[in-house]
């Protein structure tokens, strides 16, 4: 059993994730219409490789850079590309947006499929993967996944640790995710311990959260390396 440490000072807001805590994911309808930015991390932003009027499918790409720190973006919907034009996002810049309506269908994109065992990938397959899935930190700086995943040579990591602590108020979307996908949250785990080459990963989730913790190490009972803390 692992011990617990504390500080001095801060303060602990009040948790507020009752609301939602006991709440099972549900998948979200597919609107109408999607607005893609090509910008999405910070990164840089992707050239579109559609053009109105053309079909889509989920999965497709449909925006590229050749820069190192960039990733991807992809259909969510199937469907006909309408406009590709410049709109506001979120944190409030104007970038190049493709605008689908989509037709209803969500036919999946030839190119989504397996890319075989996590014990036959290599460490440039899996972080080729990642980048080609258009994986990004979900952070304030959205950093693109498989640069993280690229440390220097002379920086060497020795542990992985997995952030299960989630501690913000009301947010309770990694506390669901353990509870109900427990097994992709490990394959993910030894995936990212193949691609950093390191044999020891510590799982950290914060102790409101015991059944995740229950579920989780009975997941990882037989997995050597991965430990729940």
């Amino acid at each position: 059993m692992s011990t617990k440490f504390t500080f001095k000072g801060g303060i602990h807001p009040p948790q507020s994730k009752s609301f939602t805590e006991n709440v099972p994911i549900e998948e979200a309808p597919a609107p109408d219409i999607v607005v893609i930015p090509l910008s999405q991390h910070i990164g840089a932003p992707c050239e579109p490789l559609v053009k109105v009027g053309d079909t889509v499918k989920v999965g497709q790409k449909i925006g590229e850079s050749e820069a190192f720190v960039s990733v991807p973006v992809h259909a969510s919907v199937s469907g006909t590309v309408k406009k590709i034009e410049q709109r506001y996002v979120p944190g409030g810049a104007k970038v190049n947006c493709v605008i689908i309506e989509s037709d209803g269908k969500l036919e999946v994109h030839e190119s989504v499929q397996p890319k075989g065992n996590l014990e036959d990938l290599t460490k440039e397959d899996i972080l080729s993967i990642i980048k080609e899935a258009g994986m990004a930190g979900m952070g304030g700086a959205t950093f693109p996944t498989h640069v993280k995943l690229s440390p220097p040579k002379d920086k060497p990591i020795d542990i992985l640790l997995v952030n299960g602590a989630e501690c913000e108020p009301y947010l309770t979307a990694d506390h669901r995710i353990m509870l109900e996908k427990p097994d992709l949250v490990v394959l993910g785990t030894k995936a990212v311990m193949k691609a950093l080459g390191v044999n020891k990963a510590y799982i950290c989730i914060e102790d409101n959260k015991p059944d995740a913790i229950e579920v989780l190490r009975k997941e990882t009972e037989n997995e050597e390396g991965i430990e729940v803390v």
